[in-house]
């Protein structure tokens, strides 16, 4: 399912799907941002999650593909803190804690990504089965099936050009 709402904030609504509350897996849903700036994407995020989730009170990241991570960000009228941790959180997931003492992970589809890769990705996310990769898992997957700038890689190239690997 995707989730948006009127936004309370100033911005673009945050660009999140999200699994069924029924659903099985390691990941609750996937959130593509337009930026890799915590401070502004997350407001709009919470915006989306607050009324389906409670709202989310902490926000944990690997900074590995953050290049500034706050300690605080404002949301409103009040502080949403940011946690980081380096080998315990795959790169590309965000742990999410509301009030209602509940905990979510979202795949994080880097900001460059091309609409059609992000559309596929948010769909494997949100699989009801749950997605059989890890966030990791599932960006290499689909880094693999696309071609490389240079055209060489990924099953499309393979396919384009009727080579057999």
């Amino acid at each position: 399912m995707t989730a948006t709402t009127t936004p309370v904030h100033e911005g673009p609504v945050a660009r999140v799907a999200l699994k069924s509350p029924t659903g099985q897996g390691l990941l609750d849903g996937a959130w593509w941002p337009r930026s890799r700036d915590l401070a502004v994407e997350l407001p709009a995020l919470a915006d989306v999650l607050d009324p389906l989730w409670g709202r989310v009170i902490r926000v944990a990241v690997n900074p590995m593909l953050w290049p500034v991570v706050p300690r605080k960000v404002t949301v409103h009228e009040r502080v949403l803190k940011i946690g980081w941790f380096t080998p315990e959180l795959d790169p590309h997931t965000l742990l999410l804690l509301s009030y209602r003492s509940a905990r979510w992970d979202l795949f994080v589809i880097p900001p460059e990504t091309d609409a059609a890769s992000a559309a596929r990705l948010m769909t494997a996310a949100c699989d009801p089965a749950g997605p059989p990769l890890t966030a990791t898992g599932l960006m290499a997957a689909e880094t693999a099936r696309r071609p490389d700038a240079t055209g060489e890689g990924g099953e499309d190239s393979a396919a384009a050009t009727g080579s057999d690997r």
